[in-house]
């Protein structure tokens, strides 16, 4: 029925959207954007294919004020909103005839969309103008444009945005790459993709190509140093196509966005949202772009069936991510990144407590917002099981077998039951391989970790190890080899101190390095925590500044947990004070955890 074959045997518990009945294929979307009731308003016409004898159609919304429904004739037709559910919003059922293969929905959302953040001028670098993005993944598409919003669904679409002719307007499609005198923009995606990977950005816009395939949009005043810290995305690329087959999407840009964007990077198609917090000056961070682009193929191209899949889509891309990195940086590079991940994981596991439900890979987030899926579980875990296949069955063999499984599966959705059954045929079973050796499904549907994971190790990181084992047995700062190290090199070290920390010994670090006025976003929250945890005061305005300014979940909830057990009433007049500036993800999980504070 759909475009595209879905492999999805359990049906998606975060949509309302009944495919097997009735699927849209694609959308036509015209829309105006309007910065001062900050709202948009217009038309979704879908095209749609239903099951003889269907009579209805449905769709996901959540908040958005549906004005009228036509159907291909232009006639009218009924339509209502039914009971509204957590997290999911309200179903529009819409009646069709026959012979309906279009239908045509008028609608305005509110200023309240929570897929939608709408920055002043103050919020943004330049100042001058307000600023519009998206963000839709998981299931808030629906606050935007009523859909069918399930990653198991995919359809293409075309747009036309309206917007002051002062803006650049730019979509998850073919882009512009300057302003018009109209305001008036269209967009085409000829590539069907699922709802939460629509996406939109609205504001004082400028373009700067790296090469043919490749550039970057920022406001002007952040254009040079995005386009400086950017520069290894055509190799980035190009390494990614020699590792698993020919990009797929066209171009591939990078918008980067305000500090207030929740996430550090979005995969939308063709235009990754990316936050500033990955500018360090040296590139150090810019793993993350390969991350992003590395969803390109696993993600974008193989899509997560449900929600509850979550990790097929995030294990291959850290995988695939630290692949990249490897090509373009070499194995030690790489083996930091698998080891930094590695501490992560423990951290999540122990947090999650090991025998929780939530540390499988498979997940069961029926009832429950699917950002709580969004932990290191389905990243870390889901590339630690990855990395044992490859251990198992060589890194030549396992190459074949993903390209092949992006191949083979291009443009359609995937969840677990099927993908165990593929690896199964495909490699596992395949002679001198074992599966008994691997047992994938002690890996997906039990907590915690099997015994059988690979060892991980860092050349680079046993040094650093040497340094700490010195620190710890109180060296002079001084006397540390650090100012060379690495951004990764740096985390390894405060990781491996962090017990022994206290404020004196924060004050010596900070003489000697500077530390509380880093600019590298990753070393800064790292020891922003430390220091409110140690009580070490010398950081507090540094602490105030970052929240106030940075809308990163990663970054905000770690400081705010831990601002929460030393001083609650400090953690909720500084969240007082900068939830304005954060994205609706970052509030939803913030909101709740300054709700628990005594």
């Amino acid at each position: 029925m759909s475009q595209t074959k879905q492999h999805n045997a359990a049906p998606d518990p975060h949509t309302f959207a009944q495919p097997q009945s009735a699927v849209v294929t694609h959308l036509d979307l015209d829309i105006t954007v309007n910065f001062e009731t900050k709202t948009i308003s217009g038309c979704a016409i879908y095209t749609l294919a239903a099951n003889l004898g269907v009579t209805e159609i449905v769709f996901d919304t959540n908040g958005l004020h549906i004005e009228q429904v036509q159907l291909n004739d232009r006639t009218k037709t009924a339509y209502h909103l039914g009971e509204e559910k957590p997290f999911l919003g309200r179903p529009l059922i819409i009646t069709i005839k026959p012979n309906t293969h279009q239908v045509f929905i008028w609608y305005s959302t509110t200023h309240t969309a929570a897929a939608l953040q709408w920055l002043t001028p103050e919020q943004t670098s330049g100042k001058k103008y307000p600023f519009l993005f998206s963000q839709s993944q998981a299931i808030l598409a629906r606050t935007w444009l009523p859909c069918q919003d399930s990653p198991g669904i995919r359809f293409t679409y075309r747009a036309r945005v309206q917007v002051p002719p002062t803006y650049l307007a730019l979509m998850s499609a073919e882009n512009p790459q300057q302003k018009n005198s109209t305001g008036l923009y269209t967009f085409t995606q000829n590539r069907p993709i699922p709802a939460y990977l629509m996406a939109l950005a609205v504001g004082d816009l400028k373009f700067k190509a790296l090469d043919e395939r490749t550039g970057i949009y920022a406001e002007p005043d952040q254009l040079e140093v995005a386009y400086q810290e950017f520069t290894q995305l055509p190799t980035m690329l190009a390494a990614a196509e020699n590792l698993y087959g020919n990009y797929l999407w066209g171009r591939y840009d990078l918008l980067l966005l305000p500090p207030s964007f929740p996430f550090g990077g979005m995969e939308n198609p063709m235009l990754t949202f990316v936050t500033p917090t990955i500018i360090a000056g040296d590139q150090s961070l810019t793993s993350l772009v390969a991350h992003e682009l590395a969803h390109s193929w696993s993600g974008n191209l193989v899509t997560n069936a449900t929600w509850n899949d979550f990790w097929l889509n995030e294990g291959f891309t850290v995988y695939f991510e630290r692949r990249i990195m490897e090509a373009i940086l070499g194995k030690d590079y790489a083996d930091m990144l698998k080891v930094l991940g590695y501490q992560d994981l423990q951290n999540t596991l122990a947090e999650l407590g090991p025998e929780s439900a939530d540390t499988c890979l498979k997940l069961n987030l029926e009832n429950r917002d699917p950002n709580e899926g969004l932990t290191e579980i389905a990243y870390e875990k889901g590339n630690y099981f990855l990395l044992a296949l490859e251990e198992q069955v060589g890194r030549a063999a396992f190459d074949d077998f993903i390209r092949n499984y992006f191949q083979e599966h291009a443009f359609q959705a995937m969840n677990t039951e099927y993908f165990i059954s593929y690896l199964q045929e495909k490699l596992l079973l395949q002679p001198n391989f074992s599966n008994e050796q691997v047992q994938p499904e002690a890996w997906i549907y039990k907590p915690s970790l099997p015994d059988n994971g690979p060892k991980l190790n860092s050349k680079l990181f046993a040094s650093v190890q040497e340094q700490a084992n010195l620190w710890q047995q109180n060296i002079p700062a001084k006397e540390l080899p650090a100012q060379n190290w690495s951004t990764q090199e740096w985390l390894y070290f405060l990781h491996l101190i962090g017990p022994d920390l206290n404020a004196a010994k924060m004050q010596e670090l900070d003489q000697e390095f500077n530390l509380t006025n880093s600019g590298n976003s990753e070393i800064l929250a790292v020891w922003l925590e430390y220091g409110i945890k140690n009580k070490y005061e010398a950081i507090n305005i540094t602490l105030k500044q970052f929240l106030e300014r940075v809308g990163r979940r990663k970054f905000l909830v770690p400081l705010y947990k831990q601002l929460i057990q030393q001083n609650a009433e400090t953690a909720k007049q500084i969240y007082r004070q900068a939830r304005p500036n954060y994205h609706a993800v970052a509030t939803s999980t913030l909101d709740v955890l300054m709700d628990n504070v005594n």
